[in-house]
């Protein structure tokens, strides 16, 4: 055959055996270790392990951990490869949850009052409160559970508190004033606390064990009688004793104006995020009253809209 008539020529059709081939190739599952290994990219990651969340705390709070001990001396957590987990108790959960979430929650009987007259007073609240539906503050109504928790958290953040609280409830589960003093200054620092927050939390449980505050009277003694005996515990300032009266004895007109949070919250909400002084601040909630918690409580709600607990 010639040049020309090769140019020419028809090619020549795949044969239907080549067809079938490929497109039986084409329909060929994947192979059990090629869908293995898809499943597993596909997982989502696990949550961290109790001992790295632990670290992270730590790390925060500047201080590097050893081991875990019980109030007996024997060690709280295991070393191998899995970590005991903390119990689950109500009292443990200092991360933000739904209100109806929260185990023995007790809502504050002038909620809804404080919240119609605070709506008719002030413009920016006006706006703000309806956006949070029906939240509000909470308290489970445990005096040391409240101190313990506001001393763990003092100067870290929401996260790391909660890692170091839960430590303490795997070493201290009862979380009572005796179990603390049991487990004693070093197993408390174990957890994750700093050398003087573990003095605190012991010298606060010396004071409850002993009676040295007066417990039973404090629902009876006004804002400032309260804050004058609990600033007499160690590692106990006037900002701790205010997010007693507001989140355990549910005072209705507390403004901490030590609060960071609160000072921010005025300057985005009423000053167009210019700096704002302790006294203008108090200006601003002049209007509040008597109803001063309750609109902190949504000042800090326009900065992180899910509440935590104490």
């Amino acid at each position: 055959m010639n040049a020309a008539v090769r140019k020419t020529a028809t090619p020549t059709a795949p044969s239907k055996t080549a067809a079938t081939t490929k497109a039986k190739s084409a329909a060929k599952p994947l192979a059990p270790a090629k869908l293995l290994k898809a499943s597993t990219a596909a997982k989502v990651a696990k949550p961290a392990k109790p001992a790295k969340l632990v670290k992270a705390a730590a790390k925060e709070a500047g201080k590097s951990l050893g081991p875990v001990l019980k109030a007996d001396g024997k060690p709280a957590l295991k070393t191998g490869a899995r970590a005991a987990r903390a119990p689950v108790l109500p009292e443990a959960e200092a991360l933000p949850l739904p209100v109806e979430t929260v185990v023995d929650a007790v809502r504050p009987a002038y909620w809804d009052e404080a919240c119609a007259d605070l709506m008719k007073r002030d413009r920016i609240l006006r706006k703000m409160i309806p956006t949070y539906g029906p939240a509000h503050l909470i308290s489970r109504g445990d005096p040391f559970i409240t101190l313990a928790r506001s001393v763990v958290g003092q100067q870290i953040s929401v996260k790391a508190a909660q890692t170091v609280w839960e430590r303490l409830v795997v070493v201290c589960p009862k979380l009572t004033p005796a179990q603390m003093l049991k487990a004693g200054h070093d197993n408390l620092a174990a957890c994750g606390l700093s050398r003087r927050k573990a003095e605190y939390i012991v010298d606060l449980a010396e004071h409850f064990k002993a009676g040295r505050v007066h417990v039973n009277s404090w629902t009876e003694m006004d804002d400032e009688a309260v804050i004058a005996e609990l600033t007499q515990i160690r590692g106990i300032g006037r900002w701790t004793a205010e997010m007693f009266l507001m989140f355990n004895l549910m005072r209705p007109n507390v403004l901490p104006l030590d609060d960071v949070g609160l000072i921010n919250a005025i300057s985005a909400n009423y000053f167009s995020g210019e700096p704002v002084t302790r006294s203008e601040a108090r200006e601003v909630a002049a209007n509040w009253e008597p109803w001063r918690t309750v609109a902190t409580w949504y000042m800090w709600r326009s900065l992180d809209p899910l509440p935590v607990t104490y």
